[in-house]
């Protein structure tokens, strides 16, 4: 197609024609299902990023540990109770995990250690914040072959280490879920620095309340926090300094709960409605207390927490009218948060927990429910299916994380504690289907039909195909 506007590059375009947000503002449902020909659209679709719906039926695994899909593999990396390179004994109860890229096509993964006060496998540190606490963080160095190099605590003497949040620095916010014994605070680990001063220094402005998992929208530096109590809040925390660099968090900001006038209670909202969110500020010294005053939306057990291409995904792990869980989505951009999907079968979702959103755009979850726990897939069309299934215990899934070149997927079973690795025929990594997967998407009647040439474009610009349809229609060239 031709354009007048040729000389334009897509910058210059989304300034001109203020095109970056069109995608927020249409409806749901019908990725990639674009089926009504448009002027200068082709009557095909790209095979990248279409019909992808799971890896078919799990695979038993002859030693009665982990099915997966035929053609994938797991090797367990790091068992409670081994022994590490220095001679501590790997820690109990394993929980949140990221994956940073390290030195020489090695991978970083930080662990946390949900213990308490009394374990069998503590966390046992040089230089803990506080004596007797059993939690803490490890850090495991993997080389190209998921061999481990080094294994060591990278943070000890804190309680109830469930999940956190990967900073894009580098560093992992560990998160405290109790209130007991003046603990329930928020620390930064640099998983290269062992138990440094950073680590043993609560970063009291995110809050005194019992933290679950936290992530931080790159955009702005804003941090998006959930909270494991009944009822629960979700907080978000504007740093002072959102430079987004070491030691930025430490410099202290404000924490604020989400409140929806219209509905005081997160029971009342239904699937694909949207609300506009008010972020009320709190005393971060009493922050459950105060959110509860200031009348702030109130959920069941907030669990989860993710941000990915402009949208924030957490979960509730019992709420819905079955209580099998709820998964949610807030789009800073319109200041909007929708219910994305209710559970209303166990054999498609139980008791969500951590969450992932994977390098293809599906967004991933660990179940903690009752019986068997699997790991379970979420499409942009709000369909499931299962990834892995735990066959040795009744234990959770935990800490769900992709390596940085989306070949290798690293999960923890929380007992006996062990952390998987993964790989296998995983989906091409997808900019493109990642961008479907948090902006909402036009009804399959109204989309338009792409061509192969425009797909591809799609994905090597990191858009959406919605968007480079649009981008195309009104003149944008493919270059």
């Amino acid at each position: 197609m031709k354009s007048s506007n040729s000389g334009l590059n897509r910058r210059d375009f989304l300034k001109v024609g203020g095109m970056s947000t069109l995608a927020l503002t249409l409806g749901t449902t019908g990725l990639y299902s674009f089926s009504v020909a448009s002027k200068g659209f082709a009557a095909k679709s790209s095979n990248l990023t279409s019909g992808f719906g799971g890896y078919g039926p799990l695979v038993k695994d002859p030693n009665g540990i982990l099915d997966l899909p035929q053609g994938f593999t797991y090797k367990m990396l790091s068992r409670t109770g081994e022994k590490m390179p220095n001679g501590d004994l790997v820690p109990s109860m394993h929980d949140g995990m990221a994956a940073f890229k390290g030195a020489n096509d090695t991978t970083i993964l930080v662990r946390n250690h949900e213990n308490s006060t009394n374990a069998e496998y503590p966390v046992n540190g040089k230089n803990p914040w506080s004596n007797g606490a059993a939690g803490g963080t490890t850090t495991l160095i993997l080389g190209p072959d998921r061999e481990i190099v080094d294994q060591y605590v990278s943070s000890s003497g804190t309680i109830r280490n469930c999940a956190g949040g990967s900073t894009t620095w580098g560093t992992w916010l560990t998160m405290e879920e109790t209130r007991d014994m003046g603990h329930g605070f928020v620390f930064e680990v640099n998983p290269l620095d062992p138990e440094n001063e950073m680590s043993r220094t609560p970063i009291r402005d995110m809050g005194y309340f019992s933290h679950e998992a936290g992530h931080v929208d790159p955009a702005t530096g804003i941090w998006y926090l959930t909270e494991d109590g009944s009822p629960s809040f979700l907080y978000r925390f504007v740093p002072n300094d959102p430079s987004q660099k070491l030691g930025s968090l430490q410099k202290g900001g404000k924490l604020y709960a989400a409140a929806i006038d219209e509905l005081p209670q997160a029971s009342q909202l239904r699937t694909g409605q949207k609300f506009g969110v008010v972020w009320k500020e709190l005393n971060p010294e009493i922050a459950n207390q105060d959110a509860r005053d200031k009348g702030c939306m109130q959920f069941s057990r907030l669990e989860g927490a993710y941000f990915s291409e402009g949208t924030f995904w957490f979960d509730d792990t019992s709420a819905g009218k079955k209580r099998l869980g709820r998964i949610y989505r807030y789009t800073p951009a319109t200041n909007t948060l929708e219910l994305f999907y209710e559970s209303s079968d166990v054999n498609n979702l139980e008791s969500p927990d951590n969450i992932t959103i994977t390098p293809w755009g599906d967004l991933w979850i660990a179940e903690d429910g009752d019986g068997i726990n699997r790991i379970i897939g979420l499409t942009p069309e709000a369909n499931v299916y299962t990834f892995a299934e735990n066959t040795l215990n009744d234990s959770e899934f935990a800490g769900p994380t992709f390596s940085t070149d989306g070949s290798t997927f690293f999960v923890n079973m929380q007992t006996p504690g062990i952390t998987f690795a993964i790989w296998g025929p995983f989906v091409l990594r997808s900019a493109a289907r990642r961008r479907e997967m948090n902006l909402a998407t036009p009804p399959a009647s109204l989309a338009p039909v792409v061509s192969d040439k425009l797909a591809a474009f799609a994905e090597e610009q990191g858009m959406s195909l919605l968007e480079a349809a649009a981008l195309h229609r009104h003149g944008m060239p493919i270059l």
